[in-house]
Order: structure tokens, then C-alpha cells, then sequence
């Protein structure tokens, strides 16, 4: 029998925290109407995760594991989730406890009063510092001003998902994924519960400042033509600053022709600014024209070294999943 529920957790160099949370989240499967299973997906870990996803599974009928072969990165992993999700209802959350459990309930009643997606939305991040918060208060809007569609500010990847959504978001074949504006890219009817972000439970963070970069430029790059249209006005800047700087030129060489802005400072301040707009410009084409080759490679999104729980094997949803390769995994 096919679960009702389905929660996904991506896990990377989680032990100090896996045990706290599966008792939490097994209180909260205990509490829900109806058959649920939890998707655990090892993303690379290099410490003992995986042998504690191992032990959680003989122990508990409903959790199932599946180990990448390498790390992909969290989006990877969430997809990888998704992919194998066989429930009606499939809810994304991380692993670090800083995306409480406890909330699912009320992501449940949103969804039996209608709502396809229903996403939590942080009011609060507690013991954060200060320039994260910034960052993230800044990231968020100057994305949501520059995006195509209306990315909801505060929210991360966890929320709840119906199977239509699920499904829809499976057959996309993008690569470069960014979920939570692909799950607003596709639609249907979305609402928001707020709550308050815990701390990290355990551990170290995972999300540095040059993975939630990455991200953040992922995101942009991703929803948002604004970058390319920013260098070609960049350039016309650059062209009417270099007509207004001749004409100056002109005006000093005639009236002050002592003056040391006709000399040599004056031309290499332009040929650096110019060199700087073009590279400026370089730099963007190569972001969008980087994930074009991403695309068009065709590889497999991720691949899989360990997989259990699953009773039969998941029509692939998605053209970027290994139909062969996830077989022989789950053969093991």
C-alpha cells in the first residue's frame, strides 16, 4: 500500500543530530492520519550517517534511505527525494532541526483545506548573526523585485507538496535547480504558515557563505533575464561616459592645456572603468551561458550507491534520472 505521506530529509554530515531527529519526527508520524514514510537521502556524508540511516531502517519499517554516490549538493538531494516520494502528500524539510516537525501538522490542515503547496515562512531567525540575517533579508527581496514570478520572501525549501505538484515539478528537466522558485514557477493554489526558526541543533553549518552564494546566484540566474539587460545598460553608461569624457578631453586640451586631466591619468582611469564594465558584463554571459552547457550535457542529475525500503522500483519522473542505474541500486 502506498503511503499517504511521504517526508523528505537531505542528510550531510548529520550524526550528531540524526538521533534527535528521527524521535522527533516519529512523534509527528505517529500523530498524522495515515500511512507515512520518511525518505532519508545521504548526500555524500563523510562520517557515520549513512550507518545510522542503516540502523534507523531495521528498526523502523517506514524509514527508507537513499545514499548519492557522491555529494551533489542539498537541491540535488531534495530532487532525489522527490523522485522516489510515493506518497500523496510529500513534505520537504532539513535535517539540522532549524525546520521544526512539530509545524507539519498545520502544514497538513493548509493542505486539507485546499492548498496545493503550503510552505513555511520564517518570521524570526533565532541565534543567527547579524550579517546572515542581512544578507538573507536583502537576497530575498532583491530576488522576489527581479524574478519572473513571485518567489515568497523568507522561505526556504521546507513545505508541503501535493502529489500534482510533486509530479509537475519531477518532469521538469532543468538541471541547475533552485526548488522553491520552481515551486512557485508551476503554480496551483499556495499558502504560508509563519514560525519562527530554531537554531541549529547539533553540529556545524553546512550552508556556508559561499554555498548560500551559489545558491542565492543560482536562484537569480535562474528566474531573472534583469542581469543580462544590467550589462547592456552598463555598456550604454559606458559609451555616454566615454562621449562626455571626449568632449571634456576637447574642453580642457582647448581653454587649459596645462591642466594634468588632459594627461595620461585621465586615460588609463577610462580604459579601467571600460575594462571593468566589459568584464563586469563578461562575467554574467558566462554565468547564464555556463548553465546552457549544463543543460545540454545531458548527464544524469545524480547517481545512486545504496538505496532501501522501497518495495518496487519508481517510474522515473524525470528525464534527468538513470532508469538502469537506479535498478540496479535498488537490486542490491
Amino acid at each position: 500500500m502506498s503511503p499517504k505521506y511521504s517526508l523528505i530529509i537531505p542528510i550531510y554530515n548529520e550524526e550528531e543530530t540524526i538521533a534527535e531527529l528521527y524521535r522527533r519526527v516519529r512523534a509527528v508520524m505517529d500523530r498524522l492520519d495515515g500511512a507515512v514514510e520518511l525518505i532519508l537521502v545521504n548526500d555524500g556524508s563523510r562520517d557515520r550517517s549513512l550507518a545510522l540511516m542503516r540502523g534507523l531502517h531495521e528498526q523502523d519499517g517506514r524509514v527508507c534511505y537513499l545514499s548519492l554516490a557522491r555529494n551533489f549538493g542539498h537541491q540535488v538531494a531534495v530532487t532525489a527525494g522527490l523522485n522516489f516520494a510515493r506518497g500523496q502528500v510529500v513534505v520537504v524539510l532539513d535535517a539540522d532541526l532549524q525546520d521544526p516537525p512539530e509545524l507539519i501538522p498545520q502544514l497538513v490542515e493548509q493542505w486539507q483545506l485546499g492548498f496545493d503547496v503550503v510552505y513555511a515562512q520564517r518570521i524570526q531567525r533565532k541565534r543567527e548573526g547579524w550579517f546572515k540575517r542581512f544578507t538573507a533579508y536583502v537576497f530575498y527581496r532583491v530576488l522576489q523585485r527581479l524574478a519572473d514570478v513571485d518567489i515568497p520572501t523568507d522561505t526556504g525549501d521546507f513545505c508541503l507538496m501535493d502529489r500534482q505538484v510533486v509530479d509537475v515539478l519531477n518532469a521538469i528537466p532543468e538541471r541547475n535547480r533552485y526548488i522553491r522558485g520552481l515551486r512557485s514557477w508551476i503554480g496551483f493554489r499556495q499558502t504560508a504558515v509563519l514560525f519562527e526558526r530554531d537554531p541549529r541543533f547539533a553540529g556545524e553549518v553546512k550552508y556556508t557563505f559561499r554555498k548560500s552564494f551559489g545558491l542565492a546566484v543560482n536562484g537569480l540566474v535562474s528566474f531573472s533575464t534583469v542581469p543580462l539587460r544590467l550589462s547592456t545598460y552598463l555598456g550604454l553608461f559606458a559609451a555616454c561616459a566615454a562621449v562626455v569624457m571626449a568632449f571634456m578631453v576637447i574642453y580642457w586640451r582647448l581653454f587649459f592645456p596645462g591642466s594634468p586631466l588632459t594627461g595620461y591619468a585621465i586615460i588609463a582611469a577610462a580604459v579601467f572603468f571600460l575594462g571593468a564594465v566589459q568584464l563586469f558584463s563578461i562575467g554574467i554571459l558566462g554565468e547564464y551561458i555556463g548553465r546552457i552547457y549544463d543543460e545540454v550535457k545531458n548527464r544524469p542529475l545524480y547517481t545512486l550507491a545504496e538505496a532501501a525500503g522501497f518495495t518496487e522500483f519508481p517510474t522515473p519522473r524525470s528525464p534527468r534520472t538513470p532508469p538502469e542505474q537506479l535498478r540496479r541500486s535498488l537490486d542490491r
